[in-house]
């Protein structure tokens, strides 16, 4: 797999190069301001918020040959404009791995808003890699579309397991490293990180089989706790595994669940929307419902 070499990335093209500004990559040097850029985007995180999730992803391991954290606008030195790019080996349905980049934060200061576009297609021009974004703005949904994404993701269910009935013979445990039967070494280390990060890893167990699963408490409105699912092996095994799932969540503190979905699922008790929830993907290997590992809300928001 080739990576996009440095030299097809730093361009200035005429209208570049008559203001000094250019595209490249960002650089641990660089972390400090593009927090600062960030919150100045993101008024409601912190810079602490930023530099947090930042440290994390410089902190794990990561595909070689691949930008470490995403490109900037820079003017005079200075970044002006930030993508934030979290590239990760992951397994793909069909066991293979592959290189794929979570497009997470994007921000442009007003005076070079210009070059926008420009970013974007720069960033996520390797057509090996898979992209994709998982928090846009509904506001934002046509200008994701016009650079070449598409929906993999229509919606969100907000469910509350705990009402489904349990599967007899199946029990739910919060992950133990020295407890990995049934699981392969990818979803052992993928568990691991995440609770490592302050995510909840959560092994269902049903006769010999195991059920990886890894979710994510936060409060809507700061007020109601809901543990987002960030991933599964299968969503049919949230489905099936509800109540068991939901009554080891109850213990934790927790009522809802928020699934992604397409539409509503057979066996949750719950509501599905398609106003918010939307998840946008560009490259050869969409990612499947239930596995936003590595991403922005694991690294960022846990």
């Amino acid at each position: 797999m080739q990576p996009i070499k440095k030299a097809e990335v730093v361009t200035e093209r005429p209208a570049q190069a008559a203001t000094g500004v250019r595209i490249r990559e960002i650089t641990p040097a660089d972390l400090v301001a593009v927090a600062a850029l960030l919150t100045r985007g993101f008024d409601f995180r912190s810079e602490a918020y930023w530099l947090r999730g930042l440290r994390r992803h410089a902190e794990r391991p990561r595909p070689a040959g691949f930008p470490a954290f995403g490109y900037c606008l820079d003017h005079g030195g200075i970044p002006v404009g930030v993508i934030l790019l979290l590239f990760s080996n992951v397994r793909a349905g069909d066991g293979a791995t592959i290189v794929r980049a979570n497009v997470s934060s994007w921000y442009v200061e007003p005076a070079f808003r210009a070059f926008s576009s420009m970013l974007v297609r720069a960033a996520t021009r390797n057509k090996t890699v898979t992209y994709f974004n998982i928090t846009p703005a509904p506001h934002t949904w046509p200008q994701v579309e016009a650079q070449g994404f598409s929906v993999y993701c229509k919606g969100q269910i907000y469910a509350a397991p705990v009402l489904s009935r349990p599967l007899a013979g199946a029990t739910v445990s919060e992950y133990a490293e020295s407890e990995t039967d049934g699981l392969s070494s990818y979803e052992a280390d993928l568990l691991r990180q995440h609770a490592d990060w302050g995510c909840l890893s959560v092994v269902a167990r049903e006769a010999d089989a195991a059920h990886p699963f890894v979710f994510q408490k936060h409060r809507v409105k700061r007020v109601l706790p809901v543990y987002r699912l960030l991933y599964c092996r299968d969503m049919a095994d949230v489905a099936r595994l509800a109540g068991n799932i939901g009554r080891f969540l109850l213990r934790r503190g927790g009522v809802l669940a928020r699934l992604d979905a397409n539409g509503p699922m057979t066996g949750l008790v719950g509501w599905y929307s398609d106003e918010r929830g939307r998840k946008y993907v560009k490259g050869p290997h969409p990612p499947r419902l239930g596995d936003l590992a590595f991403t922005e809300a694991a690294l960022f928001d846990a």
